[in-house]
């Protein structure tokens, strides 16, 4: 099979708030989508650089998790007193995010070693770590382990969850999609058609561009 890029991003803490609960700081378990094609699109400089077809598979593990109180500022409208209130927030602690792409790779290994813009994954405090390499992936079934996968994948294991996949470059319109994801790790065997030489399957996931946008 072609090569692809291995995309290891580190963290020491992340957040990832749930914007299906309105007022509340509830946290994700992993990044949507979404994030993580924004992570890519400062890499590269902005998404008008990225290719609207990227597209790329991840998993994601976290040490640990806990909560911590953040200040949360309410948006109003113009001339709207608002008042600023303190809140609970979930956060993970040594986080692990992997990237697989098997697309542009020339563009990906150059922005990710020099990217653009500072790299962040969560809140815009949380910097990372980025490392890449090539890998050789192998046809067949593997283990879906942390990865992020699509919820009609037969044979995925997982919570459920409705995740953002793409946002519309005036913000005004998410495109959502149905995942699973086993915190713990999942033994199950999926067939994805590709897989690592450690036996991680690798399920490629939704284009996040947001011209998808642009053909609705």
């Amino acid at each position: 099979m072609p090569p692809a890029l291995q995309v290891t991003v580190s963290a020491p803490i992340v957040s990832f708030r749930n914007p299906l609960y309105d007022g509340l700081q509830v946290g994700l378990p992993c990044p949507p989508p979404s994030t993580v094609g924004g992570l890519l699109a400062a890499a590269a400089g902005g998404w008008d650089r990225v290719p609207p077809a990227t597209r790329f598979a991840m998993a994601f593990h976290a040490a640990g998790h806990g909560a911590d109180l953040e200040t949360y500022h309410p948006i109003a409208g113009p001339g709207t007193e608002t008042n600023t209130t303190i809140k609970d927030r979930d956060f993970l602690a040594h986080t692990t995010l992997t990237i697989w792409l098997d697309t542009d790779l020339d563009l990906w290994r150059r922005a990710l070693r020099a990217p653009v813009w500072p790299l962040r994954l969560g809140r815009s405090q949380d910097l990372v770590s980025v490392r890449v390499r090539p890998v050789d992936l192998q046809p067949g079934p593997g283990v879906q382990g942390h990865a992020i996968v699509p919820d009609d994948l037969p044979g995925a294991t997982g919570t459920r969850m409705r995740l953002t996949t793409a946002i519309a470059h005036t913000r005004d319109r998410t495109h959502w999609g149905g995942y699973r994801y086993a915190p713990d790790g999942s033994t199950a065997q999926i067939d994805t058609g590709t897989r690592t030489a450690e036996g991680q399957a690798v399920a490629l996931l939704p284009a996040t561009h947001p011209d998808r946008f642009l053909a609705a």
